[in-house]
């Protein structure tokens, strides 16, 4: 019940995607939604856990040997190599607990060092895999979280918040990944945190996500979000999920009463983001945004609020507006692609052309594969592009759409465009 407790203190868990994130022991809270522009998330486990954060790690007692021995190093060699393995898990609990609070900080470079010394000084250790997929899970680094996870997963096969994690992280759309598999895994790896803890409501509403991101709104489906609200029936999350497959089966009248109840649960920002999100899918844009106001009344520098925030007023064409919310979401994510992504296209919208084409580049040092050519197009280099030619700055021009071409190559139309800026 206490590692239960301590979600329900701090429900943060929430991600972006096209269909959607333990017990009485052990637990986080999430969510998941909709997609503009490539793959944004919001999710926020919670930290592994340390000795530091309770009782002091034991040395281990050397007991002098009683056997006669001749004069040798073999017992000397013995306590000096148990000393120094005690030492190494001291430091690794240092490290850890380091880590810790430097995410919590939101000092995320920091925090991915010195869970990297963990595992430096303890290679596979699962707690240390964990903590850095949740750094990268701040940060929306999906492809490294999802390696980090799936590390966690199998050096500590028992570990359900990291199930949980790479279920949620599994399920964000990435263009040109396999899909079909990872969605197929996301599923797995939630069934096998339901068979771990049959009574975890987070474990429940996961499987609903992981099965309706298969495309399956069946009453298996319906019926894990369902499990998850009566395991837990303050978990707001659960009731947005609930209410959105209800709407997708057609039941809107059920649907409502039930995204009423998750903004009136909703005592965190993670949770009213989910909201918010809930409502950007469908497309309710305006409506969303005084449930982002009141989240980041709660938490300002909040990397998902902002984005969604920054998201809304992009799609509403409220562009000076957005310019304010999604250059602070880059500073608090520096690392992450979509937030400059979005910003971007924000200061292409404003015809700020050397603006945008900074942005772009800072977003092409942290864009995953699959969505390196959408940066070559219309909203990426290839607009800067064709804003340098409507301002007549040729160099500018040709230097954007030669970017361009090195992020798509092969394109002929941004063939033809350097073409006709280096010929003019």
């Amino acid at each position: 019940m206490k590692a239960y407790a301590m979600v329900r203190a701090a429900l943060t868990f929430v991600a972006l995607c096209l269909s959607l994130l333990l017990s009485a022991t052990a637990a986080f809270g999430q969510d998941v939604g909709a997609d503009v522009g490539g793959g944004a998330g919001i999710f926020r486990p919670r930290n592994p856990e340390t000795k530091k954060s309770g009782a002091k790690p034991m040395t281990p007692i050397i007991k002098p040997s009683t056997r006669p021995s001749p004069r040798s190093n073999r017992g000397a060699a013995g306590a000096a190599g148990t000393a120094a393995a005690a030492a190494a898990e001291e430091r690794v609990e240092d490290l850890l607990a380091k880590g810790n609070e430097f995410r919590d900080a939101r000092r995320f470079a920091e925090a991915e060092e010195a869970y990297q010394g963990a595992l430096k000084t303890k290679p596979r250790d699962g707690r240390a895999a964990y903590g850095l997929g949740n750094v990268y899970t701040d940060q929306q680094r999906w492809e490294n979280a999802e390696m980090a996870y799936r590390n966690a997963a199998q050096w500590s096969p028992s570990n359900v918040d990291a199930l949980v994690a790479l279920s949620v992280v599994l399920v964000q759309p990435r263009t040109g990944a396999d899909n079909a598999k990872r969605l197929a895994d996301a599923e797995g790896f939630a069934r096998r945190a339901v068979q771990l803890q049959p009574n975890n409501a987070v474990a429940w509403d996961r499987l609903g996500v992981a099965l309706q991101s298969r495309g399956s709104l069946t009453s298996e489906t319906e019926h894990s979000y369902r499990r998850a609200v009566e395991l837990d029936p303050q978990f707001a999350v659960a009731y947005v999920h609930l209410g959105r497959i209800l709407k997708r089966l057609g039941r809107s009248n059920e649907a409502a009463p039930l995204y009423d109840q998750a903004i009136s649960l909703a005592k965190d920002a993670a949770t009213l983001n989910l909201v918010a999100e809930s409502l950007q899918s469908e497309q309710q844009w305006e409506q969303s945004g005084p449930v982002l106001e009141r989240a980041l009344a709660l938490d300002a520098r909040n990397p998902t609020t902002l984005l969604l925030m920054g998201r809304m007023l992009v799609v509403l064409k409220r562009y000076q507006e957005a310019e304010s919310y999604l250059k602070t979401s880059t500073e608090v994510s520096p690392r992450a692609f979509q937030p400059f992504n979005l910003l971007g296209r924000t200061y292409l919208a404003l015809e700020r052309y050397a603006d945008a084409e900074v942005t772009y580049e800072r977003a092409a040092a942290f864009a995953p594969v699959g969505d390196r050519k959408q940066l070559a197009g219309a909203f990426g280099f290839q607009g800067v592009g064709d804003g340098y030619l409507k301002t007549k700055e040729l160099n500018n021009a040709a230097r954007a759409f030669q970017r361009a071409l090195e992020l798509d190559p092969g394109n002929k139309e941004i063939e033809q465009r350097l073409s006709k800026a280096r010929s003019r």
